[in-house]
């Protein structure tokens, strides 16, 4: 497993806090699922934390579901991308997913009240995106990391998935 460190402009010389969360980037029909936030305009492959006593692939599994109503089958973790921000240090596990069914999204109410959405873009679409990354730099440092980390994550992972 590769990792990538993402040092931001304001990071500390020390972080002393960190959140680790697990991503899956499931391709079907030669789309890649994403969440995208209506009330925001923000797009991202989706994963979240991981909770106490959670092992990472199921940490991904339950997180995909929750925000998208899609169950997957997990693969062992592809990338790490660190990023570190003031005093975090943020961690993002990526895995690839495999689709084994539907369920019921569970937003938390904070997903809600961004009105988060799964959606299925090509490829082509979805590097277009966060290939912005630097336009954000003076106005939205998080969609810049965020988009900057989502960029990193799929010009790695691009060639092992079957699109």
């Amino acid at each position: 497993m590769k990792r990538i460190e993402i040092l931001g402009e304001n990071r500390f010389h020390k972080w002393e806090n960190e959140r680790t969360a697990c991503r899956g980037i499931v391709v079907q029909n030669g789309k890649i699922l994403l969440s995208y936030e209506t009330v925001t305009d923000q797009w991202m492959i989706p994963g979240g934390g991981l909770e106490e006593g959670e092992d990472e692939r199921e940490c991904c599994a339950r997180e995909l579901l929750e925000e998208t109503g899609i169950k997957i089958r997990p693969s062992a973790c592809v990338l790490e991308i660190d990023e570190f921000y003031e005093d975090w240090k943020f961690v993002s596990k990526y895995f690839l997913g495999t689709v084994e069914g539907e369920g019921e999204i569970k937003l938390t109410d904070r997903e809600i009240e961004v009105g988060m959405e799964p959606r299925w873009l090509s490829v082509q679409e979805i590097m277009e995106i966060f290939s912005h990354h630097a336009d954000y730099a003076e106005t939205d440092e998080m969609r810049r990391g965020m988009y900057l980390r989502e960029y990193t994550a799929l010009s790695e992972l691009l060639p092992l998935l079957e699109y």
